[in-house]
């Protein structure tokens, strides 16, 4: 079990963009967190009202949108176009290209969201695109899939054979977890505080887990939100 701390993490200022990347990305290059297997992107985004993203090319790549708080504004060359709000997930697959905008959909409140970018189990597959609203509460006190390959209990669907979990966790309240002995992990702390195996964990946080690991978590804020990828 190797901690990253959200302290640790390398960090854009472009005014309008205030960004933490968990992974090398852009200008922040760290030849030691490159990616945690097929995952290779964990940015936290905030976005001031009104700004964001323009249109910008992907390909070869399952991108993965979270909102934590406000609306996002997504379009893309598809025809897609959506807000993702709190509670919603977001999948595109960009396979062959697209192209694809985010912005703040409001004009007086930032944005703040996950963007996970992970490698496809192929390259040059077709683009494609989902959203669906996860209820909360059926995530309380134990992690359910949100993207997985097989879209396994409604999740949605991504070309890699990962799995995206989330679960939240109140304060005294505990959770486990246990790795199959072929998988690998990534524990994200989107917000609150855990303790995992007795180590503290803060908003930002994550860990990088090994085969056949078993999680001990306890809520130690009123409501923690955490991120579970089980990866091959």
């Amino acid at each position: 079990m190797k901690i990253r701390r959200n302290d640790e993490r390398g960090h854009a200022e472009h005014g309008w963009l205030d960004s933490h990347h968990t992974f090398s990305f852009a200008n922040y290059h760290d030849p030691k967190h490159m990616g945690w297997r097929a995952l290779r992107v964990i940015n936290e985004d905030r976005v001031v009202p009104g700004a964001g993203f323009g249109a910008h090319p992907h390909r070869d790549m399952e991108i993965i949108s979270y909102v934590l708080e406000g609306g996002l504004e997504h379009k893309d060359s598809m025809g897609t176009g959506s807000i993702i709000r709190p509670g919603e997930v977001q999948r595109m697959s960009a396979g062959t290209g697209v192209f694809h905008s985010e912005f703040n959909a409001s004009k007086s409140d930032p944005v703040h969201f996950l963007q996970i970018w992970l490698l496809p189990s192929a390259k040059g597959l077709e683009p494609g695109y989902q959203q669906k609203a996860f209820d909360p509460e059926k995530r309380r006190g134990e992690f359910k899939p949100l993207v997985s390959p097989d879209g396994r209990e409604g999740s949605l669907r991504m070309n890699q054979d990962a799995v995206l979990s989330g679960a939240f966790l109140e304060e005294g309240k505990t959770l486990e977890h246990t790795l199959g002995a072929e998988r690998y992990g990534w524990l994200h702390l989107a917000r609150g505080s855990v303790a995992v195996n007795g180590e503290a964990l803060n908003a930002g946080d994550g860990i990088a887990l090994d085969p056949g690991e078993r999680l001990a978590i306890e809520g130690l804020a009123k409501d923690s939100e955490l991120l579970l990828f089980d990866l091959s």
